[in-house]
């Protein structure tokens, strides 16, 4: 796919990779309609940067735990900018909860955001992207590989984002694309101390963190690709292979 003139619909893309990756399919020469749920201020930012790019942008807020919501945010996002060929579905949460404390809204949250709105959103951008011959990009996360015991609705979650990634390849198949990478030790949580991310390069085979510009040159393989669907690409210095 040649990426410049193309429109592209990233979720949760007020922060953090999300952020990163709408920036980065600005820079490659997408319009980006920008969805954000709280992050308000960090959605403007993406949005000043995108134009800085040349490139236009369009804020969408909307809570994607509601599942109307999400099937209904990719017509919103055709309708501001014209068309849309290209899906990245960013948006998620990760809560640090050790088993016994795990309530149901903990539970509920994570495979709301993490999957069903993923689900949903593909939903609804299905049709456009048909019409497109365009390609969706899921973020999984290494998480959906391997256990961590304080985690597990993440777990659970983005092991569903796999199988997801999986089955729309399936099914949207040959019109749509569909393809994910699963980061590893890229932006841990904000509140993680020093010696916590110094352990987790050193335990990392590659010894060292990733840096979200990695992640975005590997969605932006995966996009300007045509012949790879239903791949998961870990981005992850080697954590899968310890």
């Amino acid at each position: 796919m040649e990426l410049a003139g193309r429109v592209a619909l990233v979720t949760g893309a007020g922060r953090r990779l999300g952020q990163a990756l709408a920036i980065g399919v600005a820079r490659a020469g997408c319009d980006v309609a920008v969805h954000y749920h709280t992050s308000v201020a960090g959605a403007e930012a993406t949005a000043r940067a995108v134009r800085d790019a040349g490139r236009r942008a369009e804020l969408l807020p909307g809570d994607l735990r509601d599942p109307g919501v999400a099937r209904a945010l990719p017509d919103r996002a055709a309708t501001a900018l014209g068309r849309l060929d290209v899906l990245i579905n960013s948006a998620a949460v990760m809560v640090r909860r050790e088993f016994d404390a795990v309530t149901p809204e903990d539970w509920n949250d994570a495979l709301a955001l993490n999957l069903t709105a993923a689900f949903f959103t593909s939903q609804g951008a299905a049709p456009h992207l048909r019409k497109a011959r365009g390609k969706i990009i899921n973020l999984a996360d290494i998480a959906g590989f391997e256990v961590w015991p304080a985690y597990l609705p993440l777990n659970v979650s983005k092991a569903g984002m796999v199988m997801l990634t999986k089955g729309l390849a399936r099914v949207l198949a040959p019109e749509i694309a569909v393809n994910a990478v699963a980061p590893g030790a890229v932006l841990p949580p904000d509140e993680w101390p020093a010696d916590a991310r110094a352990q987790l390069a050193d335990t990392t085979p590659l010894k060292r963190l990733g840096a979200p510009e990695e992640v975005v040159r590997a969605v932006l393989f995966l996009l300007e690709h045509d012949y790879i669907t239903g791949t998961v690409l870990p981005v992850d210095g080697g954590r899968l292979i310890r």
